[in-house]
């Protein structure tokens, strides 16, 4: 176990996070000696038990934890009991029929899906935290929050059972925020990465996060975005990180939710081609660019992103609409395939098991401790 304040708080050997849509990969990494973290943003109560039993059915008994997405900001913020359905009926008819000629452009037919009257709005609040109450009742050793301070319920769960609470910080007026409500560790979180993200490096904001929370007491800082292997664990750490957390790298795995045409893209993508756009879910988001994503941030036409959670009522049915269709042989399809990712896909050259990416980052990150510890030997 290295000695890190992130592998005694997490009970880990080797303080690697990963964030991961796909129970496979969370497995595959803390059976590796890193620690996966599910992403359960578009999970119910009854949905997460169901993957969080399999989980712990094929991790060998190594901890694990769960990350949820509830928005400080959204448009929908102070009201009950939205649903999906009620929320559909606000979406611009302008933009659904945008969205139908634009994908009808390449062959694919577009209509938004029924839902369940009962079904919550998306990044929905008070179906994270039932979601959560369901996941203490698992092993879990950490719950995450993105997009702003976690709300007071969540953070006295974590305390309440003595598990970490993590939030993901893009600024260092952020990283103090969150500190101050009790936050236990921060993820600085550069706009590399893929997701939403700000506007801040990788490089620059961890050191200043580092520096900002000091005082306020012993706060491990995790550093992501753009981390793709150990050399760059190593440089992360030397600026004061207690570890990394990654994201992008397991979506090249075989252990993936991603599917083949998107890997096939990766591997073809530079670093430019990661871009921030608010085409999916309405907040600045790092992803695969496309003809999508062109079409909402440079088409004069189009009639603009809404705001969170509308813009991901148009998109959910229109990327599966996509997916089926480039799936199916659709050739034109293909151009409009995207997902979220960062700027690390241009380091990207190849698919592999997750458990194989676990073990290069610990060879390069000792390759570049010995690297530097030679830079200063006697």
């Amino acid at each position: 176990m290295m000695k890190s304040p992130i592998c005694e708080m997490l009970g880990i050997e080797f303080p690697l996070v990963a964030f991961s849509h796909c129970r496979d990969v969370v497995a595959a990494v803390s059976r590796a000696g890193g620690f996966g973290v599910f992403g359960a943003t578009t999970h119910t109560p009854e949905t997460i038990e169901q993957e969080l039993s399999w989980i712990d059915a094929h991790v060998d008994g190594k901890p694990y934890g769960i990350d949820v997405l509830i928005p400080e900001n959204i448009s929908t913020a102070g009201e009950k009991q939205v649903t999906w359905s009620s929320l559909q009926a606000r979406v611009p008819q302008e933009h659904k029929t945008y969205t139908k000629e634009l994908l009808g452009k390449f062959g694919i037919d577009y209509e938004m899906s029924a839902v369940p009257p009962n079904q919550a709005q998306p990044f929905d609040a008070e179906t994270a935290l039932r979601v959560l109450d369901v996941a203490f009742k698992h092993p879990i050793r950490l719950i995450a929050n993105a997009l702003g301070v976690p709300p007071r319920e969540m953070i006295e769960m974590g305390k309440k059972h003595g598990v970490p609470v993590a939030a993901l910080v893009g600024a260092k007026e952020h990283a103090v925020r969150q500190v101050a409500a009790g936050v236990d560790i921060l993820v600085a979180q550069g706009t590399e990465a893929g997701g939403h993200c700000g506007e801040v490096t990788t490089m620059v904001l961890v050191p200043e996060v580092v520096k900002a929370v000091k005082p306020m007491g012993n706060v491990p800082v995790l550093a992501a975005g753009g981390i793709m292997n150990g050399r760059q664990m190593a440089a992360c750490m030397a600026m004061g990180a207690a570890g990394v957390w990654t994201g992008s790298v397991w979506l090249a795995t075989v252990e993936s939710e991603t599917t083949e045409i998107f890997r096939e893209k990766m591997i073809a993508a530079s670093s430019r081609d990661a871009v921030r756009s608010r085409g999916r879910t309405g907040k600045p988001a790092r992803q695969l660019r496309s003809v999508w994503t062109d079409a909402w941030d440079r088409d004069p036409s189009s009639p603009g992103a809404l705001q969170m959670p509308l813009q991901s009522l148009i998109s959910r049915d229109a990327f599966r609409a996509i997916d089926r269709a480039a799936e199916g042989g659709n050739k034109q399809a293909r151009d409009l395939v995207s997902y979220f990712v960062g700027q690390g896909v241009g380091l990207i050259d190849s698919v592999k098991s997750a458990g194989q990416v676990v073990q290069e980052f610990k060879e390069e990150f000792v390759e570049a401790v010995e690297h530097m510890n030679n830079l200063v030997a006697e």
